[in-house]
């Protein structure tokens, strides 16, 4: 079963990451894919964005904002990132399938989805596949609600789409 019903929390994100000073991105595996996914559409939307762990990725510091995807929110690197940036006055935003996992809680918002069910999508589609199938989904979600808040058109995020020359 997959569920995610939070349309206060994901305002509250939109909030932060609208008028944050710059936006940070982390996860692992193919949680970490779906964060990259994520933050290639906020840098086509013009939001000075990047991801934690890159080697030409700049210090997170007051104002900025940091999402984090992790399954469990039990992840330690994952946690060490919350509480990194919320310790240097960052706002975190978590998307986590345990809202009272140590990253919810050191988290400012969390964005939760439920991806448990009756068992069968173990077989069909195992290791956290749901998880990170709806976390692209909600994130897609979120990046049309940021488009729409900062009043940018498909036309102007395809002016900062990549073009290899």
């Amino acid at each position: 079963m997959l569920s995610v019903d939070r349309s206060r929390e994901i305002a509250e994100a939109v909030a932060i990451l609208t008028s944050a000073k710059k936006l940070f991105v982390y996860g692992v595996g193919r949680s970490g894919l779906a964060a990259r996914a994520f933050a290639m559409r906020m840098v086509q939307l013009g939001i000075d964005c990047y991801f934690i762990g890159e080697t030409i990725t700049p210090v997170v510091s007051d104002g900025d904002a940091v999402l984090i995807v992790s399954n469990t929110g039990s992840t330690m690197s994952a946690i060490q990132v919350a509480n990194i940036a919320r310790r240097v006055g960052a706002k975190v935003i978590a998307v986590t399938g345990h809202r009272t996992s140590k990253l919810g809680h050191a988290s400012n918002v969390v964005l939760l989805i439920h991806s448990e069910g009756d068992g069968t999508e173990t077989r069909l589609a195992p290791l956290g596949t749901l998880f990170e199938d709806a976390t692209v989904l909600l994130l897609d979600g979120v990046v049309a609600q940021v488009m729409e808040r900062l009043g940018q058109t498909e036309a102007d995020m395809r002016g900062r789409h990549a073009i290899m020359v």
